[in-house]
């Protein structure tokens, strides 16, 4: 019986050795599942910024951009525009800078014209003014100091027609006074007509100018915007910095067009002024000039 006894107590030890020995591992294996999904949530969350990353790689600078579509240069400049513009909006821009060149050469030469032929006219008035005679007045008229003159050349018509008369034996006063005027002031209107016309060189450059180089301007700009959204289908990207060079370019042909069209209108309208005055002048000296023949003729000169 004792030893019963005894027998189930070292069993009852030994059992309990073995729980308290064997609760460690236990208690680890049940710590492991907890941890792992732990683990296994925490993962994803370092994981997360790999996407921010990725969005942000395709990124790139607005001035690496523009360098590479500008052929390197950062700030865009007439120039530099110039120098990246498609050849047609090249041959444009190069078109309407010569025009404007011409158009502004125009406007010199023919201030300078103006002004000679406005003094050459006042000599040529105060000699005329001061011939008693008809031959008188032919003399000053072919005179090479008022050579080209055009008031010279109306005078220097008048009195070689009353001359051509005189030669041909024609009665130039009494009965056939009337006549003899009226060959005359034919012949001034003959040359007279042709004023408007000598001082009018060039006014059809500068209206051809002024008319059209707006429009070769737009045309250039259509062309270089065409072309940018052509390169915006083809990069397939909408960036200002990308799109920008070309519309750049594209709108300085008009801006050149602008600046060769405004100065030749300017220029065309002035020279038109001047030559309608100097018209006008014109249609007075030949009253004058008529009036002055008569009187030498009433005279018998």
């Amino acid at each position: 019986m004792l030893i019963s006894k005894k027998t189930n107590i070292l069993l009852a030890m030994a059992g309990a050795a073995v729980l308290m020995a064997g609760a460690p591992a236990l208690a680890q294996d049940a710590a492991a599942p907890a941890t792992a999904p732990a683990a296994t949530a925490t993962a994803p969350a370092a994981t997360t910024p790999a996407p921010a990353v990725d969005a942000a790689a395709p990124v790139e600078d607005p001035a690496s951009l523009t360098e590479s579509v500008g052929g390197g240069h950062g700030n865009l400049t007439p120039i530099t525009m110039f120098m990246i513009a498609h050849p047609v909006v090249k041959v444009v821009m190069i078109g309407l800078v010569l025009a404007s060149v011409f158009s502004w050469t125009i406007l010199l030469i023919k201030l300078l014209e103006f002004g000679a032929l406005n003094k050459k006219t006042d000599r040529f008035l105060e000699a005329f003014r001061g011939a008693r005679t008809v031959a008188d007045m032919r003399r000053v008229a072919t005179s090479e100091e008022f050579d080209g003159n055009p008031l010279a050349d109306m005078a220097a018509a008048a009195t070689e027609e009353i001359e051509l008369s005189r030669q041909a034996g024609l009665s130039i006063t009494g009965d056939h006074r009337d006549t003899a005027l009226l060959r005359t002031q034919t012949a001034v209107s003959a040359v007279q007509s042709s004023v408007a016309s000598r001082l009018s060189g060039g006014q059809q450059f500068l209206a051809s100018v002024g008319s059209g180089a707006p429009f070769i301007g737009l045309f250039g700009t259509v062309y270089g915007i065409m072309n940018s959204f052509i390169g915006i289908a083809e990069s397939n990207t909408t960036n200002l910095a990308v799109v920008a060079p070309g519309i750049a370019e594209a709108l300085l042909a008009t801006g050149i067009g602008l600046f060769a069209a405004i100065p030749a209108v300017m220029f065309y309208n002035y020279f038109n002024t001047r030559i309608a005055a100097y018209g006008v002048r014109a249609d007075g000296f030949g009253a004058e000039l008529i009036n002055g023949i008569s009187r030498q003729l009433d005279k018998g000169a």
